[in-house]
């Protein structure tokens, strides 16, 4: 039986198309792979880099600062708590805080209550809470409950550097003027505080923040009276007294 050419042709034909086919349907089949594997690699890569972004996301509180006078407003920066302070700033904050809890007045006692407690550690507010408890006989609350109010105003602050080069200790000369009920004479008294005092990480609480943003604590407070002498007049003075 003789071919036929046009057969031959058509089939040639047919089984070329068929193997084009069959490539093309392996070259989808790897690019499909490859976008895959690509897809997959994405992924991963995207879960890794919010593993390691996870650590940075969180909300940090600010304190924002307003001029009185021109109006200007500016973000005070945030302290993290291991920078080393300055001495003009820790004298700040022993200023503010002798000032500020060694006073007594009703209308500020418990803003003063508050914000003192900002400024102390853990055991101290303990310390503190038992003070200002009216079950205590020594309270502001019960000795001033006659109306009486005391002003305290602080003189000099040293400051105390321990045998291992650790500077945390302040030694604060500060009077109280005792305001009496009934239009009685002022009483100054002169006391002077040794303070154990250090930075921690500032509080995340707002409200704790906006009066202490640097983390300033106090350790230990002692606060004893200080006796001062009389000063005695000079006897040129004295005589020049007579003089006249």
């Amino acid at each position: 039986m003789k071919p036929d050419p046009a057969l031959e042709r058509y089939l040639k034909e047919a089984v070329s198309w068929d193997l084009d086919r069959a490539s093309q349907t392996r070259r989808s089949e790897r690019t499909a792979w490859w976008v895959a594997g690509a897809g997959w690699l994405c992924a991963v890569a995207s879960g890794v880099s919010l593993a390691f972004l996870t650590p940075l996301k969180g909300v940090e509180p600010f304190v924002i600062r307003v001029d009185n006078a021109t109006g200007i407003v500016d973000v005070v920066p945030v302290y993290a708590g291991r920078a080393p302070m300055d001495q003009a700033v820790t004298r700040y904050f022993l200023t503010h805080y002798i000032t500020v809890c060694e006073r007594f007045n009703i209308v500020t006692a418990e803003s003063d209550y508050q914000e003192c407690g900002a400024f102390h550690t853990a055991q101290r507010n303990q310390a503190w809470y038992a003070l200002w408890n009216t079950t205590n006989p020594r309270s502001p609350l019960n000795v001033h409950k006659d109306g009486s109010s005391i002003r305290a105003e602080v003189e000099s602050v040293s400051f105390f550097r321990r045998s291992n080069g650790v500077e945390d200790l302040a030694q604060v000369r500060y009077r109280k003027s005792e305001h009496p009920t009934g239009g009685a004479a002022e009483h100054t008294t002169h006391w002077i505080a040794t303070i154990q005092y250090v930075y921690t990480s500032p509080s995340k609480d707002a409200a704790v923040r906006r009066w202490n943003p640097l983390g300033f604590k106090i350790v230990e407070l002692g606060s004893e009276p200080e006796v001062i002498a009389p000063t005695a007049a000079p006897s040129g003075a004295a005589f020049a007294g007579s003089v006249q």
